[in-house]
């Protein structure tokens, strides 16, 4: 006799390392409280034929015996809340699961337009800015936003800022500034808002995304304290300081450097990824060491660190923190990449600001001070995580990160369909394991964890730490073949002095932004709609 598996409360992952979901099988009876009918002709058919609005005015009460099935998936994570997929919806797409993707950008040219419609050959240099300058605001944003043509990009940057340029008057060499009270000096720019949507459209020709946002010191004096750099492979990263930050106690951002422009996914190559991680795992590990007072003299001022020195000391923290019971401050690290740029017509800003690859990463303090002379811990994601995993164990004596590994790799399909796919994995090496989520938080959401326990980068060796990154890459460069544009990218990790929990692993979650899925009611309540079964958009990803 087979025994029904049990849930654990709140998580799709059981405790026999399975996924579990329900299955909404709606029927009901609808009492009809409509005292008048308001039939009309809607309109007509190619024949001339009425059509008309009777089906929305029934006589009887309303009886459905099957809708759509629902399934209704528990994020992994309870506080991540659940999924639900449309059965109708995702059955369409489990027929042509190569269709599971964003429709691409066409090419746009306003001005090409324009000549068409003017029949003209070519519009002059001063008649372009003359027209721009006279357009409606939103439809000039849409033109910034959307277009294709660098000529056009180029002449709209033009009515917004002034260039200098060199003396043959053709090749911009940067801006011209203004000075405040104070006497500091500013870019001159009449519109912020536009300014960053050009600069953000990767087809504005480098030169000028050179002079506009790139080359260090244009948009602040915030200070480079990092860099790699590979001349080969012609691969320079820069790290700001972001002092003044709304992360607290500030943040560093890894950013390609403007002698390596990258505003692609499909354009980053592994060094560039390599290059970004190595200057987050440098600087955290740093600050640890720091806290340990741990000796930096294998550290050579103004260097980057090797591999060799970065793993030698990985360990020595490691050592320390095993035999010190003295308490980190900062116990905890933060890591995000923003990936893509988008602006309304309407004003809305779609997603943080681009201006060429960058990520960005933090350390947490342990406590902060409160009201009322109270301390409290600070805010930690991974902190979530690690209380789940704990409740997990105590409730299943099972550890949660092997059964979800369990159960990704003995997964069965949704729809209970057994000639069509069932594996959810994209990618996987002898380390991690790229994989589309059972209940996605964002239709196109792929995750990223260890194979093997490892719960923050100071507990990934090198080889471990390579795999991740390969693997970054990998899942925004599959993400974007598939056509989005804007993908938030977070880590969940393990605090740094809590070795005697070898329940919590490293996790990436990528969370592509998709044109018709705005947040909503519906996600304010964390329930996530969903289209497609995540079989499916496991086949389309790793058929790009």
């Amino acid at each position: 006799m087979t025994l029904p598996i049990k849930s654990f409360s709140g998580t799709c992952v059981s405790p026999q390392g399975r996924f579990v979901y329900g299955i909404h099988k709606p029927c009901f009876n609808i009492a009809n409280l409509r005292e008048k009918d308001f039939i009309s002709a809607i309109g007509k058919l190619p024949d001339k034929t009425e059509v008309s609005n009777d089906a929305n005015f029934p006589d009887n009460n309303v009886k459905e015996e099957n809708a759509d099935i629902i399934y209704e998936i528990p994020n992994p994570f309870p506080f991540r809340g659940a999924t639900y997929i449309n059965s109708n919806w995702a059955d369409q797409n489990a027929a042509q699961p190569g269709k599971i993707q964003i429709e691409k950008q066409k090419p746009f040219s306003f001005q090409e337009s324009m000549k068409t419609w003017l029949k003209k050959t070519a519009l002059l240099p001063e008649q372009k800015r003359e027209l721009y300058n006279i357009l409606p605001r939103p439809v000039t944003i849409a033109i910034a936003e959307s277009s294709t043509d660098p000529d056009e990009l180029i002449e709209l940057a033009k009515t917004i800022c002034t260039f200098v340029f060199d003396k043959k008057g053709k090749i911009p060499q940067g801006l011209f500034f203004k000075k405040d009270e104070k006497g500091n000096a500013f870019p001159y720019i009449k519109d912020h808002a536009l300014f960053e949507i050009i600069a953000n459209n990767q087809y504005l020709p480098d030169v000028y995304k050179n002079v506009m946002v790139l080359i260090p010191g244009i948009q602040g004096t915030s200070e480079i304290t990092g860099d790699k750099h590979d001349d080969n492979t012609k691969v320079h990263v820069f790290e700001y300081l972001r002092r003044n930050s709304y992360i607290p106690w500030g943040h560093f951002a890894a950013n390609m450097a403007n002698n390596s422009v990258r505003y692609s996914a499909g354009n980053l190559l592994l060094s560039d990824m390599e290059g970004m991680r190595h200057l987050y795992y440098q600087r955290t590990y740093i600050r640890l060491a720091e806290q340990l007072d741990i000796s930096m003299s294998q550290v050579e001022s103004k260097k980057a660190l090797s591999n060799e020195t970065l793993e030698n000391l990985r360990f020595e923290i490691i050592e320390k923190l095993s035999k010190n019971n003295k308490k980190l401050v900062f116990n905890r690290s933060l890591w995000g990449w923003n990936y893509g740029f988008g602006y309304s017509h309407s004003g809305y800003n779609l997603h943080a600001s681009h201006q060429q690859i960058h990520q960005q990463y933090a350390m947490i303090p342990r406590d902060v001070s409160g009201s009322d002379e109270v301390s409290m811990p600070a805010y930690s994601l991974g902190d979530l995580i690690e209380e789940f995993v704990q409740a997990y164990r105590k409730k299943t004596g099972k550890s949660f990160f092997e059964n979800y590994l369990l159960a990704i790799n003995s997964n069965t399909r949704t729809d209970g369909n057994s000639s069509k796919e069932a594996s959810l994995k994209v990618f996987e090496d002898e380390n991690v394991i790229l994989f589309v989520p059972k209940a996605q938080t964002s239709q196109f959401e792929l995750q990223l964890m260890p194979k093997k326990q490892c719960g923050n980068v100071l507990e990934a060796d090198l080889k471990m730490r390579k795999s991740i990154d390969k693997a970054i890459l990998i899942s925004l460069q599959t993400l974007e073949s598939l056509g989005a544009t804007m993908v938030t990218s977070i880590e969940f990790s393990k605090r740094f002095d809590l070795d005697n929990n070898h329940d919590q692993n490293l996790l990436y979650s990528f969370l592509p932004k998709l044109p018709m899925s705005p947040g909503a009611f519906s996600e304010a309540q964390l329930r996530w709609i969903n289209g497609h079964y995540p079989e499916d958009f496991a086949l389309a990803c790793r058929c790009v």
